[in-house]
Formats: structure tokens, C-alpha cells, sequence
């Protein structure tokens, strides 16, 4: 299929940003009102509903021949009927490796090989250059606590992306034996003797307020507000996160 004859649906945000990299702007015709990344595709592109309850019609409609899923943020059900009538590329992002061999994929799926390349060799770059501070030896066995949510209070486990980022800039997660996102109490989180507590900016949106309230439970702790897309988002948010995670870590390091 000719490159200008590709209709790409994307139902997942963090690729619909991807997509946007790669300099496919005619050819996305669909995503979810969650992809708020380009604002200019937020604000014109058609939507098909949200990452777990999608339009299936409204998608038919669009004539899709390619839709990009991914295996944890849409519902199974959902895309076996999409398969029904066009083609769904099912992705599945648990570390930094998987999201690069998934830019692959994509760049290949939509002739944007080139890019791609250029994309993944600067996410390398950045992140070999990260993961080679001085400071990170200093961060190795700094135990911490990443929270998503709150009532209650949610963390992530050892089988998550998140996680695989936190260990690749040097923390370790002390919920890493939990698998996906488990429920904790202030308690466990005591228990658990994490240093640093990191407040996701999403899926709940942690502002100072909650700091506030948590370092009254622990006023010893390091308790940080930080960017939840810098941590979840797996496509060309790589591109920007590295930078993100060097500022993180020496903040960090300062703090403690």
C-alpha cells in the first residue's frame, strides 16, 4: 500500500504522539480524546471515544485500514472487533527495549522507516549518556515509591514500564515484587522504608496538596510531584525524557 493511501486509527495516546513524529498528519485519521498530544491534532482530529470504551462504528466509518492498539490500555473485546473488518496492530510496551522495537514496528507499518531510525538512535543517545552519570551510583540503592492514585493510594509493580524506567535511571522500586498496580495503605508504604515517594502528575492528577498531606505521615521521606508522561509515555515522549530524568536524579540527589 502506497504510503498516501494509508488511514491510521490510533487508540492509544502515547502513539498517536508517536505518529505525529513520524510526519504521518495525513494520514491519522482517528484518535481517542485522551491522545491531547499534538494539541493541534486534540483539536482536529475526529474522535472515536476513549482508550476503553471506543466507538466501534464511528471507527468503521473512518474506513481505517491500519488501528494501533496496545494490549494493557485498550479492551480486549474491543479490538477483536475491529479485527473483524480492518487491520489492528496490538502492541505490547513493558520496558524501553519493547518501546523501541514497537517505533520500529510502526515506522515500518507506515513506510517511515527512515524516521523511525532517526527517532530510535536519538532515544539511545540520550539515554546512554543518562544511565552513564556519576550520580547514578550515588541513586542505585535509593529505595523509592512511585504512586499513580489515591483513595486508594496505587503503585506500580515489577512487571510495569514504569517500573523498567525507574530501574534503568537508577531507583529501586520497593513495591517491585507486586505485579501491575497494586492497592497499598500509608502503612505498607511506611514498612516498605522507601526514601523517596514520587506523585505521579497521571492518571491522577497528585498536586502539592497532597504532598502536604503525606509529609505529615512522613516527614523524614523525599515526597516529589513528577511528570506521569515522562514515565508512561512510550513513543517520541523518549525523545524528551531523558533530559527529564537527568534534572529528576540530581534533584533527587540534592534533596536527600
Amino acid at each position: 500500500m502506497l504510503h498516501d493511501q494509508i488511514r491510521i486509527i490510533s487508540l492509544v495516546p502515547s502513539i498517536t504522539e508517536l505518529l505525529y513524529s513520524l510526519g504521518l498528519a495525513d494520514q491519522v485519521v482517528g484518535i481517542t480524546k485522551f491522545c491531547v498530544h499534538p494539541n493541534e491534532w486534540f483539536k482536529t482530529k475526529t474522535r472515536i471515544g476513549g482508550t476503553k470504551n471506543i466507538h466501534i462504528e464511528k471507527i468503521r466509518s473512518l474506513a481505517p485500514t491500519l488501528v494501533i492498539a496496545n494490549k494493557e490500555e485498550n479492551v480486549k473485546e474491543q479490538v477483536e472487533s475491529l479485527e473483524t473488518f480492518t487491520k489492528v496492530h496490538l502492541t505490547d510496551v513493558s520496558n524501553i527495549e519493547d518501546a523501541l522495537i514497537m517505533i520500529q514496528d510502526i515506522g515500518t507499518l507506515t513506510h517511515s522507516q527512515v524516521k523511525a531510525a532517526e527517532i530510535i538512535a536519538a532515544i539511545q543517545e540520550g539515554f546512554a549518556e543518562l544511565i552513564g552519570l556519576p550520580i547514578q551510583q550515588r541513586l542505585q540503592s535509593i529505595p523509592c515509591a512511585y504512586l499513580i492514585w489515591q483513595d486508594p493510594y496505587m503503585t506500580i509493580g515489577g512487571d510495569t514500564y514504569i517500573n523498567d524506567l525507574l530501574t534503568k535511571i537508577g531507583f529501586s522500586n520497593v513495591f517491585a515484587n507486586s505485579l501491575r498496580y497494586p492497592s497499598i495503605s500509608l502503612s505498607e508504604i511506611e514498612q516498605s522504608n522507601c526514601k523517596v515517594i514520587f506523585l505521579s502528575s497521571e492518571p491522577y492528577p497528585f498536586k502539592q496538596i497532597h504532598i502536604d498531606v503525606l509529609q505529615k505521615y512522613f516527614p523524614n521521606k523525599l515526597i516529589l510531584l513528577v511528570d506521569g508522561e515522562m514515565f508512561s509515555w512510550y513513543g517520541s515522549r523518549l525523545l524528551e525524557a531523558a533530559a527529564y530524568f537527568k534534572s529528576l536524579t540530581k534533584t533527587v540527589s540534592s534533596g536527600l
